[in-house]
């Protein structure tokens, strides 16, 4: 660098002064500077994969690159210059997201999130968003660097990932199922033996006028009766398809509920013991992913003993230390444990190893999918827990399930309310049956006719919804879900709606619970009952629902 300064005395020039300076590194600094800012400007065009760009502090485009033209549509020409919220969904422009991105980037640097965006053409497409503040020297603000991610692709594998997996769990559950069906039929059996066998017997005493017999053979009926019914209400809600909700549970109290299933399962020639640990833990995990954990760890403990044996399922609360924890693959904490010991012909080394991946099986071909201890091994993991399995060639194997202790209370079951005298009718209240088993209309119709109501019945879906399209008083609306006549019991109730708004439903099911009902999502003034019913609390649930309870 040179400065010329002239020189002058008394206005006269008299000559120059010269001053040069070295700045040879300066000047290749400078060029070097330019060359970087060059080569990040190429570096950020050719980037194909994301959309990198500045937007000034109002939110206007300032720049754009190829990876934005090629993932939302717009060229440079269309966008520089526009507000950035023409990417976003009308609903999330309703709910003012693109605002609330730039403010939440200004106050704390940085906004990620992941939603819909729009390209040009309209399409949408799953983005990952990040939204970086730019502030100069002096910490103004001067702008937003913005990076975004087409993960359309990622999240549609995901999603089939997730549906997967549910298949699997399913076809595991109802391989499960397909274990219990020969010990079912057979227990079934000899239910329907004692049910049928008190009937008759019932009838001789009658004609034989022997009264004093007849309660005997009522309590064995009803006995038979109540043991069939809670076996199918456990089967079905073990095998349906089901949104998994985690619930504070009790497994000393799960575990009690399914012993006779278990039993059942694995046959006369195993002893079942249980061992339930005083003061158990609650822990938070779903329920029914729990029981098929359990009962497929007893199927493969039952497969370990083709000569008999003894299984025993214990339960006790465990503390984790950081050396077990590094063992087990588990944070340290407290757990609730459930153990399944069997004394079996044990595992090898080698197949112990592998006894969680899925579809690996020792089993014939045919008699197993190999995805039992592999779902169990996932609903541990889901839960925050883990499984281990401990064997000998020989000497039988113990399955250790650990669930984390949660910290509250298990959820309770209501108890449902006794009653010694059945409620009576009001006056002038009239309840339509829809159901077509005979038998089922009969038995509700006779009911309520003690009870003092009008009932009116129906034998499919067609019949009951030419009743509650007339004028005729209905106080209540009873119907099977699954009628014929063209629409199930939902459908029908639905309909009937139309007309009389407020009609009030129960829907009688030998489904379980919910599952049949619209996914379980029941409108006000509709209630579920479950086949088979106690006729006491029958009466007792047509009083509340038609009081308003």
């Amino acid at each position: 660098m040179v400065v010329i300064d002239p020189i002058r005395r008394d206005g006269d020039l008299i000559g120059f002064a010269k001053i040069t300076r070295d700045m040879t590194e300066q000047h290749a600094a400078h060029l070097a500077a330019l060359e970087t800012e060059r080569r990040f400007r190429l570096l950020v065009q050719g980037v194909t994969d994301y959309a990198i760009f500045m937007l000034d502090p109002e939110g206007r485009v300032a720049n754009w690159n190829t990876g934005a033209a090629r993932i939302k549509g717009y060229t440079e020409a269309d966008i520089v210059g526009q507000h950035f919220s023409r990417f976003y969904t009308p609903e999330d422009l309703d709910a003012r997201v693109p605002w609330t991105a730039l403010e939440t980037a200004r106050r704390e640097g940085r906004f990620e999130a992941e939603g819909w965006r729009l390209r040009k053409d309209g399409t949408r497409f799953w983005a990952s968003v990040i939204i970086d503040a730019i502030h100069d020297e002096t910490g103004t603000l001067i702008g937003f660097a913005k990076i975004t991610r087409d993960l359309t692709e990622r999240r549609e594998a995901q999603l089939q990932l997730q549906q997967s997996q549910a298949q699997l769990f399913q076809s595991q559950k109802m391989e499960a199922v397909g274990q219990l069906t020969g010990g079912l039929a057979h227990d079934f059996n000899n239910l329907l033996t004692g049910i049928s066998g008190s009937l008759e017997l019932l009838k001789m005493r009658i004609a034989q006028g022997r009264m004093g017999d007849l309660e005997r053979y009522i309590i064995s009926a009803q006995g038979a009766t109540a043991r069939a019914a809670a076996l199918t209400h456990r089967l079905l809600a073990f095998a349906r398809r089901q949104t998994l909700v985690p619930k504070p549970t009790n497994v000393n109290k799960l575990i009690a509920g399914m012993e006779d299933l278990i039993q059942r399962t694995v046959g006369p020639a195993i002893k079942l013991e249980t061992v339930f640990g005083i003061g158990v833990w609650p822990t938070l995990c779903d329920p029914n992913q729990l029981e098929s954990a359990i009962l497929n760890l007893c199927i493969n403990a039952r497969d370990a003993m083709p000569d008999g044996g003894q299984l025993t399922i214990e339960t006790s609360n465990g503390w984790i230390d950081q050396p077990a924890g590094r063992q087990r693959d588990l944070q340290p904490g407290q757990y609730v444990v459930i153990s399944v010991t069997d004394t079996g012909t044990g595992m090898a080394p080698d197949v112990l190893a592998r006894v969680f991946d899925p579809f690996y099986t020792t089993k014939p071909l045919g008699q197993g999918t190999g995805l039992g201890l592999s779902m169990v091994y996932g609903f541990a993991r889901q839960s925050d827990g883990q499984v281990r399995l401990y064997s000998e060639l020989g000497q039988g194997t113990t399955a250790r399930l650990y669930l984390p202790r949660h910290r509250g209370e298990a959820e309770r079951e209501e108890e449902p309310a006794r009653h010694e005298i059945m409620p009576q009718a009001e006056a002038g209240e009239t309840v339509l049956i829809v159901d077509d088993e005979p038998t089922v209309r009969m038995l509700v119709t006779d009911v309520l006719e003690d009870l003092g109501y009008a009932a009116i019945e129906a034998a499919d879906s067609a019949s009951g919804l030419k009743v509650l399209q007339s004028d005729v008083h209905i106080d209540l609306l009873i119907t099977d879900v699954g009628l014929p006549g063209g629409m199930n019991g939902r459908q029908m109730a639905d309909a009937a709606r139309e007309k009389r708004p407020r009609l009030k439903v129960l829907f009688i099911t030998g489904y379980a619970e919910n599952a049949a009902i619209g996914n379980g999502h029941l409108l006000p003034g509709m209630h579920v009952l479950a086949k088979p019913f106690a006729i006491e609390r029958l009466a007792a649930r047509i009083k509340d629902i038609i009081a308003g309870g």
